[in-house]
């Protein structure tokens, strides 16, 4: 062979040398921590490899209810085997009769494992504490009764949020940051808006180290690894109410809800005890249902009648004895579907008449156009009425993507009279969340006192102790008089009471209730049919107000979709609860 081309094949191979060896430096001194675009940990790849893990916490911030009920998580006493037991003698009679268990049924599943197990897999066997102090006495190798962090589904799953592996969501919340490829960070709802408290300091877990086969790398000694600070995962202690939320959500699906829900509010705290948003997350693409449609705006209808009775009794139009027509259209033509009579002002809000508070709009209007605007201010269904505040030199806001409300579109002609007429009755430019009729209707029950909604109320670190509290706090806009207050207490009763009320339906709860209704033209349609959002607000009981209650049924045919037995069936639960707690 020419020596030159000896040369040439000589300096290929030690150019390839040079570029394996520089691979070599690359993963072994280099890009140990982040490999390839994929950023792989390649330490903790090698570490994977050489381990069997079982989870028992996650690490991450957990939620509970307000009397401390576990939300979306349940603490298992369970039994938990390593895969090695096959392959040595131990005692499995005293394990399987300390458990309960059958022997043969023990043996069947550790003969099957690759990996370490919870005994029971989804439904996992679950251990008194004596039976786990025995087991544990026995002190074999592989064998453990532990208490485990086991999901389950998460109720009022948009307000408590989801979650994201995302690397390009962890970069935007921690720029500074190396989290694991495995950390999750909040995406929505609660665990957003709560996240840098949430965040792993690391998960417990059970390891145990093997070789190449699988076999015991250190003999067999299984370690407990749990995170270096005692103090966390911290506790979210949410306003839910679990026996309240649960029935929520079966009443929700019993109502075929499809695009809707309802929010409870307690009336004297403004604490969400119960919400539920429909369409419900979808799993396998959890930013398709994620959306919290009790945050989000919507056409309100005829509950915006409330805010013009309140500018309405405060500007002194109704006079005594003043009567309207009720058998006539918003326009002034015949009303052939409605013919109501004549009705005064009590009557015309009881039987929900667009005449006389598309009247009503138009007078107010005439006096300041931006009267309707101020009241939807005062009974905070514009604005965010949702819990925010100072938190450690941080502006933190409770409540993810809580939308305003609003009255009117910038530019809209707010003297013309027939676009007056069509805002009074909760059509035209009005939209409103859930939540701020919620609250609305707990600020008239509460005399007119304004308060921010809460879903939080302390977080605590897991030894109990407190991080943070959230205090009650009040809304700073002005809010309406007590007696204007009170005068609308009445006419929400009323539209109850009445023989022909929109919420007649509520007669002979066992809670006295008052509300309004409200159904509000979308300008949609499916199937040749208008499609109509269906709502009733209220609150209950009437003489001792308790609960605020939002059911909201949205783009639904004028002639399904009722949200009357969704409300009347709440009211009802919530009586039978509050009776089983007095007992």
């Amino acid at each position: 062979m020419p020596v030159k081309r000896i040369k040439i094949i000589g300096g290929l191979l030690m150019i390839l040398l040079f570029a394996l060896l520089g691979r070599l430096v690359q993963i072994q001194l280099v890009s140990t921590e982040s490999f390839t675009d994929h950023h792989i940990n390649l330490i903790q790849s090698s570490v994977n490899q050489r381990t069997q893990v079982l989870s028992v916490d996650s690490g991450r911030g957990k939620f509970f209810d307000r009397n401390g009920e576990p939300l979306g998580h349940e603490e298992v006493p369970a039994l938990v085997l390593f895969p090695f037991l096959k392959g040595m003698p131990w005692p499995s009679k005293t394990v399987a009769e300390a458990a309960g268990i059958s022997e043969r049924d023990l043996l069947s599943a550790v003969e099957k494992a690759e990996k370490p197990f919870t005994y029971g897999g989804k439904t996992p066997l679950y251990l008194t504490e004596a039976q786990m102090d025995e087991i544990n006495s026995l002190k074999i190798p592989g064998v453990f009764a532990i208490s485990q962090s086991v999901a389950k589904k998460m109720p009022a799953e948009q307000l408590i949020g989801t979650l994201t592996k995302w690397e390009n969501r962890k970069k935007q919340l921690y720029p500074d940051q190396k989290l694991s490829p495995e950390a999750q960070v909040g995406n929505t709802g609660l665990q957003a808006s709560f996240d840098e408290f949430l965040l792993s300091e690391g998960e417990s877990k059970l390891v145990y180290h093997v070789d190449g086969m699988g076999g015991p790398l250190f003999g067999i000694d299984v370690k407990y690894v749990e995170p270096a600070n005692p103090l966390y995962p911290v506790r979210v202690v949410t306003t839910l109410d679990a026996g309240l939320q649960a029935a929520a959500e079966q009443l929700a699906d019993k109502y075929q809800i499809q695009n809707g829900g309802l929010i409870l509010l307690d009336i004297a705290t403004s604490e969400i005890r119960a919400l539920v948003s429909r369409p419900s997350i979808d799993k396998k693409n959890p930013n398709v249902g994620s959306e919290n449609k009790m945050f989000s705006q919507a056409k309100i209808g005829s509950v915006f009648k409330t805010v013009v009775a309140a500018a309405a009794i405060d500007y002194q139009l109704i006079k005594p004895g003043r009567l309207f027509d009720c058998n006539l259209t918003i326009n002034g033509t015949p009303d052939v579907k409605r013919k109501l009579g004549t009705l005064d002002f009590e009557e015309s809000f009881a039987q929900s008449c667009n005449r006389t508070f598309g009247d009503l709009a138009i007078q107010l209007a005439g006096i300041n156009p931006d009267i309707l605007d101020n009241y939807a201010r005062k009974l905070h269904i514009t604005g965010q009425s949702g819990w925010q505040g100072q938190i450690f030199h941080t502006e933190l806001k409770q409540l993810f993507k809580e939308e305003s409300g609003k009255v009117w579109e910038n530019g809209t002609d707010k003297k013309d009279k027939r676009l007056a007429a069509h805002t009074g009755i909760g059509q035209q430019d009005v939209q409103v969340t859930p939540l701020a009729a919620a609250n609305m209707m707990a600020t008239i029950a509460r005399g007119g006192e304004s308060m921010m909604v809460k879903a939080v109320n302390k977080i605590t670190f897991k030894n109990g102790s407190t991080v943070v509290d959230f205090p009650e706090q009040t809304l700073e806009s002005e809010s309406i008089s007590p007696y204007t207050a009170m005068k609308l207490q009445t006419m929400l009763r009323r539209v109850v009471t009445d023989e022909k009320g929109t919420g007649r339906f509520l007669q002979g709860m066992p809670y006295e209730a008052a509300g309004k209704s409200g159904t509000a033209q979308t300008g949609k349609m499916r199937d040749g049919k208008e499609l109509y959002n269906k709502w009733f607000a209220g609150y209950f009981p009437y003489k001792n107000p308790k609960y605020a209650l939002v059911a909201v049924n949205l783009e639904v045919p004028e002639e399904s979709g009722g949200i009357n037995p969704l409300f009347q069936e709440m009211v009802r639960e919530a009586y039978r609860l509050d009776q089983n707690k007095n007992d």
